[in-house]
């Protein structure tokens, strides 16, 4: 195949050197180049490598002997083999700073986050012990804090407590947790090590925004009746039945006292974490003011004994370490198909959770970040956890960025925080019996109001209308029903999205810009102008077989509303259609078959259909399709300027 075509890209306007013209001033040509065939085995390796392994994970390995591959593997699998060795007294001051500091704010909000799961305090301290010493050795990222979140225990204990009363089948609803656990760890085990983490991306930003939101809306509004101290409170989490608890116990369910304690602290919490996030000296102000609340609640609690005027407190936290909970974890029975189901779903939002918080400050603090290995790590910490009476843990957003601030090095802060929740357990706890539950709340408004970021919800709608349709309908969704219909809907407008973008690629209308050689969309550059007797149409997406009909008819269309408005201006008809391929990627069989009906079509109303600039892929198929012989070699070009000129030899290239 091959037309002599220009060699130049579209900028070229005349000034091209004398060493890249003939002697008679026409520029240097080439032929358009069809690659070099590839046998069908190394198509399908090289496709499955760029797909799977684009990382090249194995590179390490090459060229080693077998001690030194074991050594790479067991450093592959544990990072902290490798940068351990590395490890200094100075880093460890920094960590252990941090490692305080973020448990200082993560054992009060693991208290509080317990409830959401509808567990016993104890259960959210155990899952901020494990789970970290197990990330720590397998993680890639310094900054992530490791342990019990605000969504994940809301969508946990919602989940669970559908299959398995909490109240009347404690056992039943404990060991479900354990076993949902177990298959969240298992799944984004499985993900990182078959390397399918592209997989959570169907979950996309916009929708994770109103996803969180939504849940920040929902769990403050329940944490109400714990600032209240409302007994009986809903069990439902939309925003209108919660709402409609709140209010209803207005006249004879309200305790003036536990709105007394909770609504001040409160207050304190939000000023601490607006001073924390204002102004970066302050951040320790924030970090330190839910362990200060909940100390000083406690012994105000403890003095005044307003808990016989009934105050809620905790009352009871089970002192000790993670008892074994292998045995409880259902591997068959009437609830192994709830567990593996739910476990699916959180362990999927568990993982977006954490891919979205690792990046952010890699890139701050400039370190690389394995995203499969991040997933192997959450996957083991998370099956480690199901057998030591912890439930699904992840990357907390609020511990991460306080984590950040304090100036953490490696993870060996969360080891530091697992050590202080350890002592919390073995002393600690019998110290928080008289801890109003309303603290709690508090505590838990606090921190997970921070997860409603409207500020990026504009962004989205300023950005993309669409994205702000996914964002909101899961925030609306997750206020107005359940936290699962608001993930359904927004997976659902999600992948609509991209099956819109697919099947409806975007096609735009070339005209030539003045005094250059320049051919782009008449809508975005309106003094251009189209160039008599030929249309220019680009095609802005690969053409397959969702979509391929689709091209071929707005091509047609075009065509049709030209062709009207140059009858109506009494101008000369269209002789030649020219289809800019530059940004085709790809084309399937359906699509050639379309091009050539388009071809035919054209053909019938003595119009010449010329095609620029298709790139390597889609030459290779037109040339074994010998679709090019039907269209004419001559008939395919490098440039749309070339391709101009051919339609009026008369015209030189810069005319064109």
């Amino acid at each position: 195949m091959g037309h002599s075509v220009h060699s130049t890209d579209d900028m070229d306007n005349g000034s091209m050197p004398p060493s890249r013209r003939h002697a008679n001033g026409e520029p240097n040509v080439q032929k358009v180049a069809v690659p070099p065939k590839q046998n069908l085995l190394k198509a399908i390796k090289s496709t499955t490598k760029e797909f799977f392994f684009s990382d090249e994970p194995l590179r390490p390995f090459k060229n080693q002997t077998i001690a030194r591959k074991f050594v790479i593997g067991l450093q592959t699998l544990f990072p902290i083999l490798e940068w351990g060795r590395e490890y200094t007294i100075s880093k460890f001051k920094n960590d252990f700073v941090a490692g305080v500091t973020i448990a200082s704010l993560s054992i009060p909000q693991d208290i509080g986050y317990s409830k959401l799961a509808n567990l016993e305090p104890h259960y959210g301290l155990y899952t901020s012990f494990v789970p970290p010493l197990v990330y720590a050795c397998m993680g890639t990222s310094r900054d992530i804090a490791i342990g019990a979140v605000s969504v994940i225990s809301l969508l946990l204990g919602t989940q669970c407590s559908a299959e398995a009363d909490p109240i009347k089948n404690p056992i039943e609803y404990h060991n479900l947790v354990f076993t949902a656990t177990f298959f969240a760890g298992l799944v984004q085990f499985l993900f990182g090590f078959f390397r399918l983490g592209f997989l959570v991306d169907f979950l996309s930003h916009a929708a994770l925004v109103g996803f969180m939101g939504g849940a920040a809306i929902v769990i403050s509004a329940q944490q109400l009746a714990l600032i209240l101290g409302i007994r009986g409170f809903t069990k439902k989490n939309d925003i209108v039945s919660v709402m409609q608890s709140v209010f209803g116990s207005m006249h004879h369910g309200w305790n003036w006292q536990s709105a007394a304690i909770g609504t001040p602290f409160l207050a304190f919490l939000f000023l601490a974490t607006y001073l924390g996030t204002k102004n970066r000296k302050f951040f320790w102000l924030s970090a330190i003011a839910p362990s200060f609340c909940v100390v000083t609640s406690t012994v105000i609690v403890y003095l005044t004994r307003v808990d016989k005027d009934d105050v809620q407190i905790v009352n009871y936290i089970r002192k000790g370490i993670n008892p074994v909970t292998f045995q409880d974890i259902y591997f068959s029975g009437k609830y192994l198909a709830a567990g593996m189901r739910i476990g699916a779903v959180v362990g999927m939002i568990a993982l977006s959770e954490a891919i979205a918080i690792g990046p952010t400050f890699a890139g701050m603090k400039n370190y690389k970040l394995d995203s499969n290995k991040e997933m192997l790590a959450m996957g083991s910490m998370n099956m480690v956890g199901s057998m030591t009476s912890c439930y699904v843990s992840t990357g907390s957003f609020s511990r991460s960025a306080v984590n950040n601030m304090s100036g953490c090095k490696t993870p060996v802060s969360n080891i530091v925080m697992s050590g202080v929740v350890l002592l919390t357990l073995l002393v600690i706890t019998p110290l928080f019996k008289y801890t109003p539950k309303a603290i709690l709340g508090a505590v838990v408004i606090s921190a997970v109001l921070t997860l409603l970021d409207y500020k990026e919800m504009i962004r989205i709608y300023k950005v993309d209308k669409f994205d702000f349709v996914a964002c909101m309908g899961a925030f609306l969704g997750v206020v107005f029903t359940t936290i699962e219909m608001g993930l359904l809907i927004a997976i659902i407008i999600s992948v609509l999205k991209i099956l819109l973008q697919i099947t409806r690629p975007r096609t735009a209308l070339l005209g030539k810009i003045p005094r250059t050689t320049i051919y782009r969309s008449v809508e975005e550059y309106p003094d251009a102008y189209k160039v008599p007797g030929v249309l220019i149409v680009r095609v802005d997406s690969a053409i397959y077989f969702p979509n391929s009909n689709y091209v071929k008819e707005r091509i047609l269309r075009w065509l049709v509303d030209e062709e009207e408005h140059l009858t109506a201006k009494g101008l000369p008809q269209i002789k030649h259609l020219i289809v800019d391929m530059s940004s085709v990627t790809d084309i399937d069989t359906t699509g050639i078959n379309e091009l050539e009906l388009l071809f035919r079509t054209l053909q019938s109303q003595d119009i010449q259909l010329i095609l620029t600039n298709p790139g390597a892929a889609v030459i290779d198929k037109l040339h074994s399709s010998e679709i090019e012989n039907v269209i004419g070699p001559s008939n395919i070009y490098l440039t749309v300027t070339e391709a101009v000129k051919s339609c009026n030899p008369n015209t030189t290239i810069d005319e064109a």
